[in-house]
C-alpha cells in the first residue's frame, strides 16, 4: 500500500523552517542534501554558488508513518507562492504501483517531470492534476 506525505517548497529558507520543525517534532533528519551535491545534468544548468547552498531535499520523520519533506525553489524551478507551496508525495510499494498512481492521477493534468530513474536511486515523477493539486510519485528502487 502506498504512503502519503506532505512536501513543502520554500523560497530559500527551507533549512530554517526544517530546523524549526525539528525543534517541535524532535528526531533527526533522515536526509538533507543541497543543490551543489547534485551530479551534473545536461538538461539542467549547474547551480550558482548561492543556489548551490540551498536545500535540494530534506526529510524529517515525524511519526512511524509520516515524513515531512521539503526543498528550496531555484531560478530553474521558479519562486513559489506561499499557501500553494506544497505537494502531496506518494510512495509506491513497487514500480508498477508508482506507474499506476502517476498515470491515473495525472490524467487531464500537466506532467512537469515524467516518471524516470533518478540519481538518488528512486523512480520518480511530478505533475499537477486537473484540479490544480501538485503531486510527486516515488518508488525507492534502492531500499533505504
Amino acid at each position: 500500500m502506498a504512503t502519503v506525505n506532505a512536501y513543502l517548497t520554500f523560497n530559500g529558507n527551507t533549512e530554517e523552517a526544517f530546523n524549526f520543525y525539528k525543534s517541535v517534532f524532535g528526531g533527526e533528519f533522515a536526509y538533507i542534501g543541497r543543490f551543489k551535491d547534485m551530479p551534473a545534468d545536461e538538461n539542467c544548468p549547474p547551480p550558482s554558488a548561492e543556489e548551490g547552498n540551498l536545500i535540494m531535499h530534506v526529510s524529517l520523520p515525524i511519526s512511524k508513518e509520516t515524513i515531512l519533506m521539503g526543498s528550496d525553489a531555484t531560478s530553474f524551478s521558479g519562486n513559489v507562492t506561499m499557501g500553494s507551496n506544497f505537494s502531496i508525495s506518494i510512495n509506491g510499494d513497487n514500480k508498477d504501483e508508482a506507474d499506476k498512481l502517476f498515470n491515473g492521477l495525472s490524467a487531464g493534468g500537466k506532467v512537469t517531470m515524467p516518471m524516470e530513474k533518478t540519481f538518488w536511486g528512486a523512480y520518480f515523477g511530478m505533475f499537477t492534476d486537473k484540479f490544480g493539486i501538485n503531486w510527486m510519485v516515488n518508488f525507492d528502487e534502492i531500499p533505504k
